[in-house]
Order: structure tokens, then sequence, then C-alpha cells
């Protein structure tokens, strides 16, 4: 997949690991927090008790990336503005790298299993692969690898 853009923007402090160690927390609103953590538990994915309570519960990506399922009435608290639909208008892509073409194809499977439907999105080239899918909330996942050379660049 190839999207005709503008020139490409100037960047002016090159990227370097930070300093600091930065967690990444993303918070999303779920209807059904239960169904939510069921659904994710399908595909692999484990949770921190310790940041769950009836409310809310903290889907762990990987070391520092987090993903907070909301309910949306919390949700609504903390941003003080109405919950949009998901699956009504997507405003972003949430991407998972593993570590094979295999795995991604399993992890698919495993969602659309679990209650998944697909999604747009399929790229399949020799340094990167990718399949997407909605979780029952409606929000947009897209699976990926990438080999080595593309993340020297």
């Amino acid at each position: 997949m190839h999207v005709e853009a503008s020139p490409r923007p100037t960047i002016r402090d090159r990227g370097r690991a930070p300093v600091t160690r930065r967690a990444l927390v993303v918070n999303l609103a779920v209807a059904d927090l239960q169904r939510a953590i069921d659904f994710f538990e399908a595909l692999g994915l484990n949770f921190d008790p310790g940041f769950t309570d009836a409310s809310c519960a903290c889907l762990l990506v990987g070391r520092d990336a987090h993903v907070m399922l909301m309910s949306r009435e919390l949700l609504g608290g903390f941003v003080r503005a109405p919950i949009a639909d998901p699956a009504a208008a997507p405003t972003a892509l949430y991407a998972i790298e593993v570590a094979s073409r295999d795995e991604v194809d399993a992890l698919l499977e495993r969602a659309l299993a679990a209650g998944a439907t697909h999604a747009a999105g399929l790229m399949d080239g020799p340094s990167m692969y990718a399949r997407c899918f909605r979780d029952p909330d409606g929000y947009t996942w897209e699976v990926y690898w990438m080999a080595a050379a593309m993340r020297e660049r």
C-alpha cells in the first residue's frame, strides 16, 4: 500500500533513544469491560491486576506499552467530552509488532475466533507484513512483522 503524499516534512532533531524511560499508555473506552478482557486474553495478552478494578483494566502490550480499557463513563470523566463510537468513526489504528509473518497470521486468526472482524489493510512485502482486525468495541488493530533492516533505516 503506497499513498502519494506531500513532500517529506523536515525533522530537525533526528530520533535517538530517550534518555529517560517513558511508558506509553493509551486509554480506550469499552462498552463491556469483561468482554474486552476475555477478548484480549484470547489473543494471548495479559493484564496487570494491580491496575484493574470494576471500571478499568490495564492491558500489557509491551514492556513500556499499556492500554487502559476503561468504561465509557470513566473515560468520559477524564476527557470531559462525549466518547465517540470507534466503529462509526475510527480515528486511530493501534499497531502491535510481532516476531514473524506466521505470528501475524496466528494472532489475526485468534482475534477472529474471539469475536473480531476483518478490517481493511493488508501489507505483504519482503520487509513488512501486516493484517488488520476490528475488536468487539470497533477499534482497528494492525498486527505487523517488520524485517530488522527496516528498523535500522
